[in-house]
């Protein structure tokens, strides 16, 4: 048909959207979320948060303006430091003045005097274990910080807040870095204007507080801008203290190990390390033990930080640090402040150089000296006894090999009782005055008569010295009478032969104290120390020279090869004769024999001395000699109290047996340079008196002497009648 129409689809909106299918049809149209209906805000809250805004806002803008300007500061600081600091070579030796190193005669060292610096070394060239023991103990963060540690500060605050201290006040948490700016005195040099000793310079530096820990910061950032890490921790090694007067570990390591701190084992970089604590407290030759306790704990830090292994930390631990020879001893304290003394002071105690002094110290004798003095106190002395004692060993040149200037090893410029001390010589004086005698021509043969004696010197009363025993035996040898110590033939001696002729002889002997004008200058009531009465007999040894006694052989700076200073003592001009002296030799060779210093034999061995005792046993000596060497004992009380029960031949007789037999020990046995006098008959009464010098005179008349009046002095010494 033809009005017949085809049918169409009613019209529909395509879709935005389909869904996927598989045939890849349209996606399916967005569903549109319905429109929310603003809502009021809380005019509370809001005024609130915009307050918060407000102050944030001026905090920030405050703030960062702020730390702006501290950076700033901080900034300008360290670069002013930074510019100031000098090379670190000029860094590594801060001492204002110089060392005394001394050496024995054998060039090794056994003492020094002033901070030692050992020379400069490197934190490259030390062990690897002295290095790790340091950053272990001190700043284990120290590769890792700009010179400061925030947290480490924070650390030491909280440690010392809860102890009861201020913020600041005992532990700093100081860094490495931190500690050399110390050091260093924050740039700040020694000024001896501005403080009296070194010790109040670097006492001034070391104090905290909040202002001086504000200045540390830049100075370390500086010195971590200047400087790289190697070279502040050489200045470090460098300049430390480290207790006995050592500057540095090389100081150190050479004071307490004897070796390099190159060479030194993880035992050994542990105890040096644990010095920085505390020096004088943890020395190891102040304490031993402490100071190993001390070593323990670094290597536990050691180990725990990774630097030695479990095996490597229990070897350190079970072979602590030995202290060396010279550290362990701590001989020869008394004999290197005499060196001293003896020495120019710009070159010893006021030296700004390193000097280095080699001494006629002989270590093994000085060791004997000490142990000897030790072992009779320990064994023939009560104890708590407050008793005194000093010994001095010499050549017969005058050199001094040993000396102890007491019981006690003591810090250095302690009393010497050995230089320092003026006592009454007793009958030790008594050699002088038969030296006298002899040297005018008498024999040890000859006659005294030891009968009662006044005298009487215009002004004074009489005067009668007497035996030590009050007993008188007649017609005497000089021999007999010294061997014997009897004090009336002595005098009678003395005044036959002249007081001024006895003075003359002891002081070219080298006695140089001020000795008695009358008769009682036989007996000794004079002064003198110990080290110049064992230096007369020294001259007895010699052949009748006199010595000076002396300790220094040469002096010069350190890297230096010609001395500034050369020996001064020795063998000077002859006192008595050759004769005189070999015949005094033989009488006093009869004191040790069969007289007053039985006690005192070295068996085996030929030896001579003299006793010596003074009034009321205040002092009591034995002086004497083998063929190698002389050696001088007192005995007594530093405030001049009456010894119990001593006289010279006892315990100062034994002292000087029991030196002797160790200082004599590997030496040869030799006769000592003597004359035995010809025995003659007992003279007879009215016989004429011969020319002294006549060598085949006969036997003379007992040696009498003048009756004179007792002058002013006298009186002081009429009591003064010390024997054997």
């Amino acid at each position: 048909m033809s009005g017949t129409r085809k049918r169409q689809s009613p019209l529909v909106a395509d879709r935005r959207f389909r869904a996927p299918t598989k045939g890849g049809g349209k996606s399916p149209p967005r569903k549109t979320a319905p429109r929310r209906t603003a809502t009021r805000r809380n005019p509370v809250a809001a005024l609130f948060t915009g307050l918060l805004r407000l102050v944030w806002r001026i905090l920030w803008g405050v703030g960062w303006r702020m730390a702006f300007v501290l950076a700033l500061v901080v900034g300008s600081a360290t670069l002013y430091f930074a510019a100031q600091l000098p090379p670190v070579t000029d860094l590594l030796d801060g001492r204002a003045r110089g060392s005394v190193t001394l050496l024995d005669r054998n060039g090794k060292v056994f003492a020094w005097r002033g901070e030692t610096f050992g020379g400069q070394i490197t934190s490259d060239s030390v062990s690897e274990h002295l290095r790790n023991a340091v950053i272990a103990t001190e700043d284990k963060r120290f590769y890792g910080h700009l010179g400061v540690s925030p947290r480490g500060i924070a650390s030491a605050v909280r440690i010392n807040l809860s102890e009861g201290r201020g913020p600041l006040d005992g532990n700093g948490g100081s860094t490495i870095t931190q500690q050399v700016a110390k050091l260093l005195c924050l740039g700040t040099a020694y000024d001896p204007a501005a403080w009296k000793t070194e010790a109040d310079y670097e006492s001034d530096c070391r104090k905290g507080g909040i202002w001086r820990k504000v200045r540390e910061v830049p100075f370390s950032l500086a010195m971590e801008f200047r400087y790289s890490k190697a070279d502040i921790l050489t200045i470090y090694f460098n300049r430390a203290y480290l207790g006995a007067g050592a500057r540095g570990f090389e100081a150190a390591a050479e004071r307490y190990f004897g070796k390099s701190a190159n060479l030194v084992s993880p035992a050994e970089a542990a105890m040096l390390a644990g010095l920085l604590k505390a020096p004088s407290y943890y020395a190891p030759t102040g304490n031993l033990q402490r100071a190993t306790d001390r070593a323990n704990v670094i290597v536990g830090l050691m180990q725990d930080q990774g630097y030695l292994t479990l095996a490597e930390a229990e070897e350190a631990r079970q072979n602590p640090a030995r202290l060396s020879e010279a550290a362990q001893s701590r001989s020869g304290g008394f004999f290197a402040d005499w060196v001293m003394e003896s020495g120019p002071a710009f070159l010893t105690k006021e030296t700004t150089e390193d000097v280095i002094i080699l001494t006629t110290m002989d270590q093994k004798l000085q060791s004997a000296a000490e142990s000897a003095l030790a072992d009779v106190f320990a064994t023939k002395v009560r104890d708590g006894s407050k008793a005194q004692a000093a010994v001095v060993v010499m050549s017969a040149d005058g050199a001094v090999r040993a000396m102890v200037g007491g019981r006690n090893v003591v810090a250095a410029g302690s009393f010497n009782r050995a230089t320092q001390a003026l006592r009454q010589t007793g009958s030790a004086f008594k050699p002088f005055v038969y030296a006298t005698a002899l040297d005018l021509g008498y024999s040890p043969a000859d006659f005294v008569d030891d009968s009662p004696l006044t005298i009487t010197t215009p002004g004074s009363g009489p005067w009668s010295p007497s035996n030590y025993d009050r007993k008188f035996r007649g017609i005497v040898t000089l021999t007999d009478a010294l061997k014997q110590s009897l004090n009336i033939p002595a005098v009678r001696v003395s005044e036959a032969v002249g007081r001024e002729n006895v003075r003359k002889v002891a002081a070219d002997f080298g006695i140089v104290s001020d000795l008695a004008a009358g008769p009682a200058l036989a007996l000794g009531a004079s002064e003198s120390t110990l080290i110049e009465m064992t230096g007369a007999y020294a001259g007895i040894l010699n052949g009748g020279s006199a010595v000076k006694p002396y300790g220094l052989i040469e002096l010069k700076l350190q890297g230096e090869d010609t001395p500034l200073i050369g020996q001064e003592g020795g063998i000077g001009e002859r006192v008595i004769s050759e004769e005189a002296a070999q015949l005094l030799t033989y009488m006093m060779m009869q004191v040790i024999e069969s007289g007053t210093g039985t006690r005192a034999k070295l068996p085996g061995r030929e030896v001579a001395g003299k006793t010596g005792t003074t009034q009321a046993a205040r002092d009591a000596w034995f002086v004497g000699f083998s063929a190698d060497y002389v050696t001088g004992v007192w005995m007594g009380y530093d405030d001049n109290t009456p010894l119990t029960g001593v006289t010279g031949g006892g315990l100062p007789a034994e002292i000087w047996q029991e030196v002797m037999l160790r200082v004599n020990a590997d030496l040869p046995a030799r006769p000592l340079p003597k004359i035995i006098p010809e025995p003659r008959n007992p003279p007879v009464a009215q016989a004429p008196v011969q020319d002294l010098q006549d060598p085949q005179r006969a036997p003379r008349p007992p040696i009498e002497a003048p009756q004179e009046r007792m002058d002013p002095v006298e009186r002081i010494l009429r009591d003064i009648l010390g024997g054997g």
